[in-house]
């Protein structure tokens, strides 16, 4: 067990503040832990399922931190700690992709990178999609709405152009609540 000595926070906007925690650890060795805090999150799983097969809708955008474009499942936060989490899901999903959802299913509760940040991340799919008009930040003017199937988007895993951890656990995760359903 880690016992907490004294906390301060080092850095704060409004999205993302850092802490630096003085800790004992269980054999009396004291230590620095650096850790960001953040507000819940949500990830959502857009699933069309038609006659022609099953699709997912993903988002390509420029992912500042690593300077590259990625595509993943749409995904964020608003930075409030008592959102409703199927609220957050909704909003997501509709300012990123224009879609709302007949269907919001919660699959599960993650935590991202949970050895330096706390945040929650709730995982949702989304069915019976209806087109609307996205509305997106100002950071996501140039996200790229992409409709891919069920066995591409899987190749995209193996290929490395989906590279998100987030995405690949939501699917994972679906893909076993899809299983145990049958």
């Amino acid at each position: 067990m880690i016992k907490t000595i004294s906390s301060r926070e080092v850095y704060r906007n409004p999205w993302t503040s850092v802490r630096e925690d003085i800790i004992e650890r269980s054999n009396g060795e004291r230590g620095v832990y650096g850790v960001i805090d953040k507000d819940p999150a949500c990830i959502v799983i857009p699933l069309e399922v038609t006659p022609e097969g099953n699709f997912v809708w993903l988002i390509e955008q420029f992912r500042y931190t690593v300077g590259q474009r990625f595509m993943e499942f749409p995904q964020g936060g608003w930075e409030q700690a008592d959102v409703e989490p199927e609220v957050l899901a909704r909003g997501e999903l509709r300012e990123e992709t224009g879609f709302t959802a007949g269907k919001m299913t919660h699959l599960a509760t993650l935590a991202i990178a949970y050895g330096v940040m706390n945040q929650k991340h709730h995982v949702f799919l989304a069915e019976g999609l209806s087109m609307g008009e996205a509305d997106p930040d100002p950071e996501e003017s140039d996200l790229i709405l992409k409709r891919v199937s069920v066995d591409e988007f899987e190749e995209m895993f193996l290929d490395g152009r989906i590279v998100d951890n987030c995405t690949i656990a939501a699917w994972g995760l679906y893909r076993i609540w899809q299983a145990r359903r049958s």
